[in-house]
């Protein structure tokens, strides 16, 4: 195995935990601005990871995928998610329960777009202002989805790819309606009150199954189409 490749696992590591961070931080942030101060009393409104790190969402799970391979364990398949320690939201504390807390939630996943948008506009300048830019960004994009020895990568364009990769992992992920993911809160707010009890009963072990192979298909179907775009856009920038 090249050492590149390896690097580029370190890579995708540190772009996961500082992603699930700015996921989790976005909750705490948007709760306290909407009247819940809990999260901020916990001091998860910050990007330190000593206060968002779930032992296994963040640290083993994510090590198995990017780091399995290294050991001849690749049983998911290239699948690049995670989860951080939950945010805690109590929705007495909001004016509109259930507006505010459909709006916290979404906050998490919406800062993962934002990161996706901020890597691409990267991209677009870099391609911009390097010689020869346009191709650079464009094979080093391409590149950074293939082992790392095949081809000279760019430190800067990967990170930025392996940013736009794996936020839109996040950001699918975590929009799938399975506990306790944040798609299934919003569910939630729209199931009436029977349905609610039985939705509450799913979690332990099945939303683990269910995490893993249905939102790691789901995933896998979405991912492509989403980084062809990112590709098309770069390619006519």
């Amino acid at each position: 195995m090249q050492s590149a490749d390896f690097i580029k696992a370190l890579f995708e590591f540190v772009v996961l935990i500082f992603s699930l961070c700015v996921h989790e931080c976005a909750h705490a942030w948007m709760a306290s601005r909407l009247g819940d101060q809990t999260a901020r009393m916990q001091g998860r409104v910050t990007l330190n990871p000593m206060y968002h790190v779930d032992p296994i969402g963040t640290l083993l799970f994510p090590a198995i995928m990017i780091f399995g391979p290294f050991i001849g364990f690749n049983f998911f398949g290239g699948m690049l998610v995670g989860w951080a320690k939950p945010t805690p939201v109590i929705t007495r504390n909001f004016k509109r329960i259930t507006r505010d807390d459909n709006l916290t939630t979404f906050a998490g996943p919406v800062s993962n777009l934002l990161i996706v948008l901020v890597a691409f506009a990267a991209l677009v300048i870099a391609s911009k202002v390097i010689p020869n830019g346009h191709m650079v960004v464009l094979s080093s994009f391409v590149s950074t989805f293939r082992p790392a020895g095949a081809m000279q990568l760019q430190p800067l364009i990967m990170l930025c790819t392996l940013a736009i990769l794996i936020n839109l992992s996040l950001l699918f992920f975590n929009l799938l309606p399975i506990p306790p993911l944040d798609g299934s809160r919003v569910l939630r707010n729209m199931l009436p009150y029977n349905a609610v009890q039985t939705y509450d009963r799913i979690g332990g072990w099945l939303s683990y199954l269910l995490m893993i192979f249905v939102g790691g298909y789901i995933l896998r179907m979405l991912l492509g189409p989403a980084l062809s775009l990112i590709y098309l856009g770069l390619l006519h920038s």
